[in-house]
């Protein structure tokens, strides 16, 4: 009963995205809306980017990130959370995996960072899938809904853009509209994006979601202003050389849940990742032999996070 759309409860999660767009057209006209806005190419100045199954709270008032984003999304997606009042703002990119923690997670940090703010709510963001041939993006939707209508806390949905609302036909073939979204903290303004600059660590970061890792991981203090990588643990990757010796084009209909569509760089970071689980197959303890977090702390000037002891 806690998820609302126009602040009125849903009863029901629809059994399907149609179905939730026939119900609530305002949804789909937001949707095409925001689909419409050009993406903007967001440098590493004041940008915190979150990677898949990572996600990052902040306030209005940090001092080191205005900026929340993620891209690369095909079949994922990118849920934005914002209190109306306090600001708090969360940004986390999900595939099939731990939705219901994740969720919870975000919405008790912000419920911290809005007290004193009684009067506020907080506001959900969707966007990400498209109308791909497997039904990988239906299935999260779906997922995802449910999860935050299971939560204790009471979230308005307001923008929904999915599946086939963020879905164009090129040459017969569906691909996404919308890959990436970043949100600026002060205002709350939401758009389209792309991020060159992707911070520290991407290779030991993604190297969790081919090694089986689930969690979604909280990556930032905004207290202190600090990103925080790890310490976590994977397993080996049976027949990391052999991923290595096959083509780009063997590794995008392998390891890609929509070989079709994706960004042109995919190969290129599958290729780092599993060159990074390759050298460091035992990250507890090669990376992480202290079983402390890397700290990292932005630069004002170039905007690049430096690692930092801490």
């Amino acid at each position: 009963m806690v998820l609302c759309i126009s602040g009125i409860p849903i009863d029901d999660i629809p059994q399907d995205s149609r179905t939730l767009y026939q119900h609530y057209p305002h949804l789909k006209d937001g949707a095409r809306q925001f689909c419409s806005i050009p993406a903007k190419c967001i440098g590493p100045v004041g940008l915190l980017y979150v990677n898949q199954r990572e996600l990052a709270v902040t306030v209005p008032h940090d001092k080191n990130v205005s900026i929340l984003g993620t891209d690369d999304c095909t079949t994922c997606h990118i849920a934005v959370l914002r209190h109306t009042a306090s600001g708090a703002t969360a940004l986390t990119h999900l595939d099939g995996c731990g939705h219901e923690e994740s969720i919870q997670t975000i919405l008790h940090r912000i419920s911290e960072l809005s007290m004193g703010y009684p009067a506020g709510r907080v506001q959900l963001h969707l966007a990400g899938g498209f109308r791909d041939t497997r039904g990988v993006s239906e299935e999260l939707t779906l997922s995802l809904l449910n999860s935050f209508q299971k939560s204790p806390y009471e979230v308005d949905l307001v923008t929904c853009c999915l599946g086939d609302l963020n879905t164009i036909i090129r040459a017969g073939m569906n691909w996404p509209v919308v890959y990436g979204v970043g949100v600026n903290t002060e205002t709350g303004e939401l758009f389209p994006a792309t991020f060159p600059d992707k911070g520290p660590e991407l290779g030991l970061r993604s190297a969790r979601f081919y090694t089986g890792g689930h969690q979604v991981l909280d990556i930032y203090d905004c207290q202190q202003g600090l990103l925080r990588i790890g310490p976590f643990n994977y397993e080996p990757l049976r027949g990391v050389d052999l991923w290595l010796q096959q083509s780009d084009e063997f590794l995008l209909q392998h390891l890609s849940t929509s070989p079709e569509v994706e960004p042109p760089h995919f190969a290129m970071q599958v290729r780092s990742t599993l060159k990074h689980i390759q050298e460091h197959p035992f990250p507890a303890i090669t990376i992480f032999p202290d079983g402390r977090p890397h700290y990292f702390r932005k630069d004002e000037l170039s905007g690049q996070w430096v690692q930092i002891r801490y």
